[in-house]
């Protein structure tokens, strides 16, 4: 038998943040996604052993500057994307008035950092959103356009096909396939 999950990411990393901090016993304020204030001074030791905690779930405690506005950059497009309300505002402008810098710089430090542009990294979040959107709430493909904010269904459609080199109905057969020799 197999179970389809559908899951929070902000939430289930929260969740996490909040179980293994009030086990580290020191003061916090989580001031938003992936920013965490401490109280009071963290011994280097401490910060090591919360580092080594984090590591098994994939969160990595940042310390370079430019990483961490490459990884605001990144919270701020998920909170975007997997918003109830995605808002219909360019990404450009909402980065800018969100980091309070010019998105010009924004663009050049993320790529210098990733080796990749905000656009694709933007396109890469929302195709993989799509497909959870296809699996878990069986969307139809006018609905998961409009929900992404994409202009038409032939512009999802077309990006789809670019980032996983399968059209969408593609995709949904493969998975009906699956979930048939799976019963």
């Amino acid at each position: 038998m197999r179970a389809f999950l559908k899951f929070d990411y902000n939430l289930l990393t929260k969740k996490i943040l909040e179980d293994k901090l009030s086990d580290f016993g020191y003061k916090y304020t989580i001031q938003g996604f992936g920013e965490i204030e401490f109280h009071e001074k963290v011994p280097e030791a401490k910060l090591e052993e919360l580092r080594y905690i984090f590591d098994e779930y994939g969160i990595t405690i940042i310390e370079n500057q430019k990483t961490v506005l490459v990884q605001k950059i990144k919270d701020i497009i998920h909170e975007m994307i997997y918003a109830e309300e995605v808002p219909n505002v360019k990404v450009s402008v909402y980065l800018a008035e969100k980091l309070n810098h010019s998105y010009g710089y924004l663009s050049n430090l993320f790529s210098d950092v990733t080796y990749t542009s905000i656009e694709n990294y933007v396109i890469l979040q929302k195709i993989e959103f799509a497909k959870q959107l296809f699996l878990n709430d069986k969307l139809s493909l006018t609905e998961i356009a409009f929900r992404l904010n994409y202009s038409s269904v032939a512009h999802l459609s077309k990006q789809f096909k670019n980032t996983t080199g399968i059209t969408p109905s593609a995709f949904l057969r493969i998975i009906a396939s699956r979930r048939e020799r799976n019963l």
